[in-house]
C-alpha cells in the first residue's frame, strides 16, 4: 500500500499567481508576476532589515547589556529567526500568498487568530516605518551639516517643524517608489544595499587595522562567542531582545512571493540568503568594533552612554578618518531610506490579502492597472505612517520612543504565531519523513517557543515604568500600555469587521484546513 497526498504538491506552478482562479481558497490578487528573481528578493529582505541602521543603533545598547559577549548574543538572536524562517519556507511552498502570516495562520488556526496575526504585522510595520523615517531625517541633516561644514545646518534637525516636514517628504518619496512597482523598487535597492555592504566591509577592514590603537582596544577571544558567559539571565534576555529586533524584516522576501519567479521556492531561498548575509555582517562588524574600541562605557567604548545610541557617529572619524567617515553617514542614511521604502512592501500586501479575503474593506483590493501594485494599500500605509509620526512627535517624544520599545512585542507575537501555524498545519505530515519532521515540525516549534519566551519576558519587563522612557500610566509602564493597547485596538477593529464581513469570520472565505494523507492501494 502506498500513501498519496490529497492536496496537490507545490511545484513550479504558483498557486494564486501563475494558476488562474482560486485554489483551495487562495485567491489571485492581480499583482505583477515574475517581477523579481532570487537576487532581487534577497536584496529586498536585506534592505528591509536595514543592517547599517540596526548596527549603529543597537551595537552600543547590546554591548551595554552583555559586554564582550555581544557576538554570542547576535548568534543567539539569529537562531530563532532561522528556525522561524524554515516555517515560512515550508508554508510558502504550498501557499505562496502575499498575505503570508495572515493567510497561513487563518488556514491553520481559523479567522480570528489569523486576523490578529495580520494585525500584529501591520501595526509593527507602521511603527518601524515611523522610526525609520525619523532616523533618515536626522541623518539627512547630519550629513548635510558634515558636507557643508556648518553646525547650524546640522542643527536644523532640532527644529521640530523642519524635522517633521523633511520626514513627511521622505515618507512621500518612499511611498511613491513602492507605488510604482517591484521593478522600480528593485533598481533602487540594488544601489542602496550594495552601498551599505561595501561601506560596512571598509569599516570592518579599517577597524581591524586600528585594533590596539586606542586605549579601549581589546584582543579577540573565542570566549566572545559563548552565550553562557553573559553575567546574568536578565542581561542575556535584554540583549537577545535587541538582537531579535536586528533581524526583523527578512520576511519581506516572502511578501513578494506572488511577484517572484518560482513563487513556491524562490522567496524561501531568498530569505535564507538574506539571513546568512545579515548574521555575517553583524558578527564581522561587532567583532571588529570590539577589537578596535572595546565594549566598555568609557571613551570610545561601545557602551558609553553618551554615544551608545549611535555608535557609527562616534566611530566614523576615529576609525575611518574624516574623508571616509562621511561614507559611514551616507551608509546609515541609505540604510534607513532603503528600509523605509521596502518596508511598505509587506504591510501593503498584507492589507491587500486581508481585503481580498474580506477581512478588511474591499476598497483595499485595488491594484494599479499599470504598476501592478496594491496602490490604495500603499498610499494609506504612507499616510498612516506620516500621521502617526507627526502626532507622536507633537504630543510627546517619550511616547514615540515607547512605541519603538513596544515593537519587540509585536515582532515576537506574529513570528511565533506563524511558526506554530506551520507545525499545526502540517501536523498530519510530520512523521512522513525525517525532513518533514525537522523542517515542518521541530525547527518551527523550537523557534516559536523561543519567541514566545521572549514575548513573555518582554511583557513582564514592560510592566515596570522604568522600561523605555520611564513614563507610566496609573503606575504601569507606558511601554506595556502602548504594546498591549495596540493589540487591543486590533481586537476592536476585528470585532467591527466581524459585523461587516461575517462570511470571513465564519470561515467561509478562507477555510481552515489541514493537509491530509489518504491511503490508496
Amino acid at each position: 500500500m502506498t500513501q498519496v497526498e490529497a492536496r496537490p504538491q507545490a511545484g513550479d506552478t504558483v498557486r494564486g499567481v501563475d494558476a488562474p482562479g482560486d485554489t483551495h481558497g487562495v485567491r489571485t490578487k492581480g499583482l505583477g508576476g515574475n517581477s523579481v528573481g532570487l537576487l532581487g528578493s534577497a536584496v529586498i529582505g536585506i534592505s528591509t532589515v536595514a543592517p547599517v541602521y540596526c548596527l549603529t543603533s543597537t551595537l552600543g545598547s547590546t554591548a551595554g547589556e552583555v559586554g564582550l559577549q555581544m557576538p554570542a548574543v547576535f548568534l543567539a538572536g539569529f537562531l530563532p529567526m532561522l528556525l522561524v524562517a524554515f516555517a515560512y519556507r515550508e508554508l510558502n511552498r504550498v501557499m505562496p500568498d502575499c498575505g503570508t502570516s495572515f493567510t497561513w495562520t487563518v488556514k491553520a488556526f481559523g479567522p480570528r487568530i489569523g486576523w490578529m496575526c495580520g494585525w500584529g504585522l501591520v501595526i509593527a510595520t507602521i511603527i518601524v516605518l515611523s522610526n525609520l523615517a525619523g532616523v533618515a531625517t536626522s541623518y539627512f541633516w547630519l550629513l548635510a551639516g558634515e558636507i557643508s561644514g556648518s553646525e547650524s545646518v546640522a542643527a536644523l534637525d532640532d527644529n521640530k517643524a523642519v524635522h517633521i516636514v523633511t520626514c513627511l517628504a521622505l515618507i512621500a518619496a518612499a511611498t511613491a517608489i513602492s507605488y510604482r512597482g517591484m521593478t522600480a523598487t528593485k533598481g533602487v535597492q540594488y544601489t542602496l544595499v550594495g552601498l551599505q555592504l561595501v561601506v560596512l566591509a571598509v569599516f570592518v577592514a579599517l577597524a581591524l587595522t586600528k585594533a590596539g590603537s586606542f586605549e579601549t582596544s581589546v584582543d579577540f577571544s573565542w570566549s566572545w562567542m559563548n552565550p553562557f558567559a553573559v553575567q546574568s539571565f536578565a542581561a542575556f534576555t535584554a540583549g537577545l531582545s535587541l538582537s531579535i529586533f536586528m533581524y526583523w524584516g527578512w520576511d519581506a522576501c516572502m511578501a513578494t512571493n506572488e511577484e517572484t519567479t518560482g513563487s513556491a521556492k524562490t522567496p524561501g531561498r531568498a530569505a535564507l540568503i538574506a539571513m546568512v548575509v545579515l548574521v555575517g555582517s553583524y558578527l564581522a562588524t561587532g567583532i571588529a568594533a570590539q577589537m578596535a574600541v572595546g565594549s566598555g562605557d568609557q571613551g570610545l567604548g561601545l557602551a558609553n552612554p553618551e554615544t551608545s545610541d549611535n555608535v557609527f557617529a562616534a566611530l566614523a572619524g576615529p576609525v575611518m578618518g574624516s574623508v571616509l567617515g562621511v561614507l559611514l553617514f551616507v551608509a546609515v542614511l541609505a540604510s534607513a531610506a532603503a528600509s523605509l521604502q521596502t518596508t511598505f512592501i509587506p504591510v501593503a500586501r498584507t492589507v491587500l490579502a486581508m481585503a481580498t479575503y474580506e477581512a478588511l474593506p474591499g476598497s483595499f483590493t485595488k491594484v494599479h492597472p499599470v504598476f501592478k501594485t496594491p496602490g490604495k494599500a500603499t498610499v494609506v500605509a504612507g499616510v498612516a505612517t506620516g500621521a502617526f509620526y507627526t502626532v507622536m512627535t507633537l504630543v510627546s517624544e517619550n511616547v514615540l520612543v515607547d512605541t519603538i520599545y513596544a515593537l519587540g512585542l509585536m515582532i515576537c507575537f506574529y513570528y511565533a504565531l506563524t511558526a506554530f501555524a506551520c507545525v499545526w498545519y502540517f501536523r498530519g505530515e510530520l512523521f512522513r519523513s525525517g525532513r518533514d519532521f525537522a523542517y515542518k515540525g521541530l525547527m518551527p516549534l523550537l523557534g516559536g517557543l523561543m519567541l514566545t519566551a521572549v514575548f513573555g519576558k518582554t511583557l513582564y519587563d514592560m510592566w515596570d515604568p522604568a522600561y523605555g522612557s520611564g513614563s507610566a500610566v496609573l503606575g504601569v509602564g507606558s511601554v506595556f500600555v502602548i504594546g498591549v493597547g495596540l493589540l487591543l485596538v486590533g481586537v476592536v477593529i476585528m470585532l467591527i469587521m466581524q459585523r461587516r464581513s461575517p462570511a470571513f469570520f465564519r470561515g467561509e472565505v478562507l477555510t481552515k484546513e489541514t493537509p491530509s494523507l489518504v491511503v490508496a492501494d
